[in-house]
This record gives structure tokens, sequence and C-alpha cells, in this order.
């Protein structure tokens, strides 16, 4: 499964969205009104879907999925 796809797969399960209303290139909290709690949560999320540790501050950061699978594909590159 493509990166990108796993990731909208997971916020939309967690975030209650439509896979649609997830804009790759507009920052989360811009596009659906994702709040603090909801980052934190996706940071959990995200991490045990792809078995990385994330920090909290890289995706608060780059909240935008293309950000995301940024972050997310440098953690496989290391």
């Amino acid at each position: 499964m493509e990166t990108k796809t796993k990731i909208k797969e997971v916020l939309v399960n967690l975030l209650k969205v439509k896979p649609e209303e997830l804009k790759d290139a507009v920052a989360l909290q811009e596009s659906i009104g994702v709040d603090s709690t909801e980052m934190v949560e996706s940071v959990i999320a995200l991490e045990k879907a792809f078995g990385v540790k994330l920090s909290p501050k890289e995706i608060t950061k780059s909240s935008s999925i293309d950000d995301i699978e940024k972050v997310i594909q440098s953690k496989f590159a290391k």
C-alpha cells in the first residue's frame, strides 16, 4: 500500500472524516479542523500503522498529508 494512501486510511478511521475531505497539501487544522488532542491521537495511530517512532512536533509542524508522508518516509530512509 502506498504511504499516502495508508496515512489517509488511518486518519479517516481515526478522525471520522470522508477521504475526499483530506487534502494532500492543506494542513489538517485548516482542512478539517483537527485540534491538538486529535493531532496527538493521529501521531499515535500513525506510529502503530507504520511501526515508526514519530515526534508530535514533527507531525504538528508538518500537518498536511504531503508533509506527514515525507516525515514517515524519512524514518524508513535511515
